[in-house]
């Protein structure tokens, strides 16, 4: 057996990247705190009866589970971070969200999973999101909305595409027609794949109205430039005020957003159904040319809180850090500090100034007796500690 291997899709970051990540994951804490994000950090565990709630059975299979030898209760190593921050934000500070006042957290730590979101990705990514609770509208969601395109951008990334849509859509139009919960569970699973003859054969073998099999029929393909938006209202005219405001809903929203952000790509796919267990509006992901897995997603769920004994309407993105550091155009750009090297000697006035040194933000090592024969360069010093005369001087190698 080989010790050192580590488990499939478990990932360790060596000092250049780990720190090129922490200072990556300051920026995005002061980009947050900016913006009036507060930081919480959740458990790395917690009962299976609080991870579960709200967020669909998805997230249950990708939970691993444990039995806390206290109690003997199923515990779950976090999955994702958005549950942990709704029960933060419902219960652990119910008395700072008087008057369902709106609170804004944000969060970054490290999550596990059964199984990679997508092939060769990580089982354990850094996990970096914001969260909105206590209101319900186009402010709140633009907000969310552009807080991670801002990240985005000091990642140094531009050319993305924001792929949105509004659940809100498909699921009134399952509603108004009257699918059963089997019938529309497997709508939903074919429409989740793009199966469009599964589609086909199955309106054919149904005993709907021509009406509504042809709005079930046009749901798959409502999917394009933000024009689709207005065939989209065409297309399900019949299917219900719910489903025709959310239509206007996003017509509203991506409105603005190209008002701010006239540059961004934008493509509507009212088909998209990830997450759509709990999410309860709009619900979207961002992708870029090279990668064919999104880069970051969120969504509105609101009543998530609900199960805290405090229901709240809630938005909120997350994204990974080690992707965004992966794709970032600063990654080669942020140059490795030099450090000073200090003699192995034993006197106050060097310790002294290696004091001093340190205090003004500069990296100091002490050369160890038996390690005469590295060199600074070795050790990645370009200047040295030497003493002149009665002083000990800094001079360049």
């Amino acid at each position: 057996m080989t010790t050192w291997l580590l488990p499939e899709g478990i990932h360790e970051s060596l000092p250049d990247e780990a720190e090129f990540l922490e200072t990556f994951r300051r920026q995005l804490i002061d980009l947050y705190a900016s913006w009036g994000y507060r930081l919480v950090n959740p458990p790395l565990v917690e009962y299976m009866e609080s991870l579960r709630i709200g967020m669909g059975s998805g997230l249950d299979l990708q939970t691993v589970k444990i039995t806390d030898q206290l109690t003997g209760r199923l515990m779950g190593v976090r999955a994702d971070m958005t549950p942990q921050v709704a029960r933060i934000d419902a219960h652990r500070m119910k008395n700072d969200t008087i008057n369902n006042r709106p609170n804004r957290l944000c969060y970054i730590g490290t999550v596990l999973r059964t199984q990679a979101t997508y092939q060769g990705g990580s089982r354990s990514p850094r996990q970096v999101g914001a969260e909105l609770f206590g209101h319900a509208g186009i402010e709140s969601d633009f907000e969310v909305i552009s807080l991670m395109l801002e990240i985005l951008k000091i990642s140094g990334l531009d050319d993305v595409i924001l792929d949105i849509g509004h659940v809100g859509v498909a699921r009134g139009l399952a509603d108004y027609i009257g699918l059963s919960r089997d019938e529309e569970n497997l709508f939903f699973d074919m429409l989740a794949r793009k199966s469009l003859p599964e589609i086909k054969q199955w309106l054919e073998q149904s005993q709907l109205s021509k009406s509504d099999a042809d709005m079930l029929d046009a749901l798959p393909r409502l999917n394009g430039s933000t024009d689709i938006l207005e065939t989209a209202k065409s297309k399900l005219l019949n299917a219900g005020l719910v489903v025709i405001s959310a239509i206007e809903y996003l017509q509203s929203l991506i409105k603005r957003l190209e008002h701010y952000y006239p540059e961004l790509k934008i493509n509507i796919d009212l088909a998209e159904l990830r997450g759509y267990a709990y999410h309860t509006g709009i619900i979207y992901a961002v992708y870029t040319p090279s990668r064919g897995h999104s880069i970051a997603s969120g969504g509105r769920y609101d009543g998530i809180g609900k199960a805290f004994d405090n229901d709240r309407p809630a938005t909120g993105f997350s994204t990974d850090l080690h992707t965004l550091a992966s794709l970032s155009s600063k990654t080669n750009k942020i140059q490795k500090k030099e450090m000073i090297l200090a003699p192995s000697v034993q006197d106050e006035d060097l310790d002294s100034l290696i004091e001093q040194l340190r205090s003004q933000g500069e990296a100091v090592v002490k050369q160890l007796s038996d390690n005469s024969n590295i060199t600074p360069e070795q050790q990645s010093c370009n200047r040295r500690i030497e003493k002149q005369g009665a002083q000990w001087l800094v001079v360049k190698i």
